[in-house]
């Protein structure tokens, strides 16, 4: 069977399941106490079939959404929800430009960065450091990856870490799958301690209000324990690739890690320009300077002082991303308008009672689950306003008053970013890996990936959730 032939399937399925769902939506609210408006059901089942068809990936995300974003459009004009002469405010108010902006910013700052060679020079570095001990290695490939992705884009760091990791395990003629997935599952674990260490985060912190230096505050504690934590499950899960015999060891000890630097002038001009935007963010809440400011100054910067061509420092940016982000931003504030969030919001109190504990941990459990299976970046943007209208609900808005920042905005954060963890589609970063790793010859399968992966995710989100819980009732 080709691969069109089973992407065919793959798509004739999510249809039959979509059509499927929309009945539901259209016959069983009243059979369980919800009332649905037309708007409501059909914003909802574009939102739900966005997802559908997300998963057997026939159709490109970016596509979808903009024809998810039209459609939407199509069924508030339709509705009377919006009239036609606001059609263009709706639009350009649903789009977070301040996410767009970070993101856009960020990645040129990282793209020119990456033309420099500073991630091969710290993986030879550390491969060198760790002397064929595969053990040692495996911590060291993580801890950077974990780090990297605290301040760099997901993507970006597995796109230069992979490569790297592949070329030291051929030296010493070891499997590098183990090493790979590692990689993968502290690229989404860091990425959670920062304002933009993962989309999600950008996303939440522009909705929430919640400064670079509030949201590592809050969330870096939680990082570092569980990824301390989750080394020691690491070791477990990977035992038997962890019993492998290096070789050639002298061979990587002749290589001269700094050869990779390709031009030391942009590297240190770059680095200097980086943490300079790093400083910028932590105090981005008392400058009251957006984030996105901070990132698009940062870039204009970097391309004066580098004198980097436009042209060529653009052609790291992931334009079919931000398209991406601009229609399922749409999406999200058509359901939103219909009032479907309002009501699912309300549902979602009426389970928990109200009680701050319970409404986090459901958050956490539902978003790790649902992310493990669906993109984290659509279905973030989905409960954005949802925990917005549940945040204001008399009967819960009472147990987050004593809190600059409503605690289910990090449990968001928790369940998304971990979630990611839990499948091969769980995060694009997953996905960009893997690729790599097929590239090069050493394909990892679904089965293969959610066998280390979900019992990786459950375990760290568990530790995750729990330490969020202590600090809600001692600490916060």
């Amino acid at each position: 069977m080709d691969l069109s032939e089973e992407t065919g399937k793959q798509f004739a399925v999510g249809m039959i399941t979509l059509a499927a769902i929309v009945v539901m939506l259209f016959t069983l609210p009243p059979y369980v106490g919800l009332e649905l408006t037309i708007a409501m059901s059909l914003t909802l089942a574009v939102l739900i079939g966005m997802y559908v068809i997300l998963i057997t990936e026939a159709v490109h995300r970016t596509t979808l959404a903009l024809f998810g974003a039209l459609l939407t459009l199509i069924i508030l004009l339709y509705t009377g929800i919006i009239p036609a002469h606001e059609s263009i405010n709706f639009v350009i108010g649903a789009i977070s430009f301040n996410t767009i902006g970070l993101l856009l910013g960020m990645m040129i700052i990282v793209g020119i960065l990456s033309e420099t060679g500073i991630f091969q020079y710290v993986a030879i570095r550390s491969a060198k450091l760790a002397r064929g001990n595969v053990w040692k290695l495996m911590i060291m490939f993580s801890i950077i990856t974990a780090v990297a992705s605290a301040f760099l884009d997901n993507v970006t760091t597995v796109l230069l870490i992979v490569p790297v990791t592949i070329s030291v395990a051929r030296i010493l003629n070891i499997n590098p799958i183990s090493f790979i997935l590692s990689e993968i599952f502290a690229s989404n674990l860091g990425g959670t301690a920062t304002l933009i260490g993962d989309p999600p985060n950008i996303m939440i912190g522009s909705a929430a209000g919640i400064s670079f230096a509030d949201f590592a505050n809050r969330m870096t504690q939680e990082v570092v324990i569980t990824f301390a934590v989750s080394l020691l499950l690491l070791r477990f899960m990977f035992r038997k690739d962890l019993r492998q015999k290096p070789e050639h060891v002298e061979k990587l000890q002749e290589i001269d890690e700094k050869k990779e630097i390709k031009d030391s002038v942009l590297l240190k001009k770059t680095s200097i320009v980086l943490v300079a935007v790093i400083i910028l963010f932590v105090f981005n809440g008392t400058l009251k300077v957006e984030v996105s400011v901070i990132a698009l100054a940062g870039a204009a910067v970097l391309l004066l002082v580098t004198k980097t061509e436009p042209e060529k420092a653009l052609r790291h940016v992931e334009w079919t991303t931000l398209l991406f982000f601009a229609g399922l931003f749409v999406i999200v504030a058509g359901v939103e308008s219909s009032g479907a969030l309002k009501v699912i919001a309300h549902e979602t109190v009426k389970i928990t009672g109200g009680n701050l504990p319970s409404t986090m941990f459901l958050i956490i459990w539902m978003s790790a689950f649902v992310s493990a299976f669906v993109d984290n970046i659509p279905y973030t943007a989905t409960m954005i306003p949802i925990i917005q209208n549940i945040s204001v609900d008399p009967n819960f808005a009472a147990a987050i008053s004593g809190f600059a920042h409503n605690p289910l905005w990090f449990a968001l954060a928790v369940g998304a970013d971990f979630g990611g963890n839990g499948t091969l589609v769980g995060a694009s970063a997953n996905l960009v890996a893997i690729a790599i790793a097929e590239k090069y010859g050493y394909p990892v399968f679904f089965r293969a990936f959610l066998l280390k992966g979900f019992p990786y995710m459950i375990a760290t989100t568990l530790i995750a959730s729990l330490i969020l819980y202590l600090r809600i009732l001692f600490f916060w």
